[in-house]
């Protein structure tokens, strides 16, 4: 990417799945469950809330212009997501609820080869903490992860996209 990594962490945490129609798309598939049970009359934690986003992510930190994380807590094989609050990064890192797994999406800024480009990189990580969460939690992972990669994939180019629309200031 042609951005300063300052620009690059501002555009990452200023991201929306919003503007993406093929985003919004695999969201809704994913909702899809839950969101048909309401339908029928069953109760759900989706009645209460909008569409998943990046907005449901905390802000665990950010390490100046060179790396932002963000985590979520939840049990997310079920069809709403099973999301437990989270205010910070301190109640992010001492939640430990068995059965409920969390979530770190973490990105990071390197030099690239050529002058003025930077490598961006994505990563996401999962801590099961017991065995069930791990058994639920697997086949979850498989059927997602192609859709996952994608997501952040398409997270990249939107990243990109606000970076270079920012006026270079060497950040």
């Amino acid at each position: 990417m042609r951005a300063s990594p300052g620009q690059v962490l501002d555009a990452v945490s200023q991201l929306t799945a919003e503007h993406d129609p093929l985003v919004q798309r695999f969201l809704q598939i994913r909702e899809a469950p839950a969101r048909l049970a309401l339908r029928l009359g069953l109760r759900n934690a989706l009645a209460e809330r909008p569409r998943f986003g990046l907005h449901e992510f905390t802000l665990l930190g950010r390490e100046g212009d060179s790396e932002i994380a963000y985590g979520l807590i939840g049990r997310f094989w079920r069809s709403d997501f099973g999301l437990r609050p989270c205010a910070d990064g301190d109640a992010f890192r001492r939640f430990a609820e068995p059965g409920t797994a969390k979530l770190v999406l973490h990105f990071s800024c390197a030099p690239a080869e050529r002058s003025g480009f930077i490598h961006v990189r994505t990563e996401t990580r999962v801590h099961c903490p017991d065995r069930r969460s791990r058994l639920l939690f697997t086949p979850y992972w498989l059927a997602i992860r192609p859709i996952s990669g994608l997501i952040r994939r398409r997270l990249l180019r939107d990243i990109q996209r606000r970076a270079s629309e920012q006026p270079q200031l060497g950040h």
